[in-house]
């Protein structure tokens, strides 16, 4: 396979998918931060007495996570310019990416509010503190420590999933992968060094995550 494989056309094109990577990058540092301020808001709201907050958040987090993410890519792009909204195709993919982490990372912060002490929240009551302020000084931070694994897992996986936003028109990685194929119909190596690129991304989050373990998940004192 190596002897037919053509390194000369992916140095041609490297200039293409170092674009495609900083695109990608970008589009992935944007839509991770607004997936958890989304996240974090929807599950705030979903664990909320307050009904006018807590089933428009259910809903949303259960529409999200029944329906797969192209289908979701496809009815913004569509639908949005329907409505009279007419954005561009990145901003389209990033509030995809946003909408559809968010909500699984609603659920993976719910799961860490959960694992609260419940004592530590009778405390914050006792000591006068509203729902808001309990969640800012009390819950939350323990909450995202604890869950810090599993949110980076998720971003891992918001990397991958922005490869499918090349089928509206992105420039990212896997469209730079496309662009090289249908110009030279050399798709061996163009997809191999898409795949190596994501491979790279997916190394440094991974690295990323085993460090959290170490630094920032509350553990018990020895």
């Amino acid at each position: 396979m190596l002897a037919d494989f053509n390194f000369r056309i992916i140095l041609e094109y490297l200039p293409l998918f170092l674009t495609g990577l900083r695109s990608t990058f970008f589009i992935a540092i944007i839509s991770i931060i607004l997936a958890l301020i989304t996240g974090i808001i929807a599950c705030s709201c979903r664990i909320s007495g307050i009904k006018i907050l807590k089933y428009p958040a259910i809903a949303y987090i259960e529409i999200i996570r029944a329906t797969p993410l192209l289908v979701q890519i496809y009815f913004l792009y569509f639908g949005l310019p329907t409505l009279g909204l007419k954005i561009p195709e990145i901003q389209t993919g990033i509030l995809a990416l946003m909408l559809n982490s968010g909500a699984y990372m609603a659920e993976i912060i719910r799961a860490g509010i959960n694992s609260v002490d419940a004592g530590q929240l009778e405390a914050g009551v006792a000591s006068g503190l509203n729902y808001f302020q309990r969640m800012r000084l009390i819950i939350l931070p323990q909450a995202l420590g604890v869950t810090v694994p599993p949110l980076l897992g998720q971003n891992i996986v918001l990397v991958k999933d922005s490869a499918l936003l090349s089928l509206i028109s992105v420039m990212e990685l896997t469209r730079c992968g496309q662009t090289m194929t249908s110009e030279r119909f050399m798709p061996t190596e163009a997809f191999l060094t898409v795949a190596f690129f994501y491979m790279c991304i997916y190394f440094c989050l991974k690295a990323l995550a085993d460090w959290s373990q170490r630094k920032l998940i509350f553990r018990e004192a020895y």
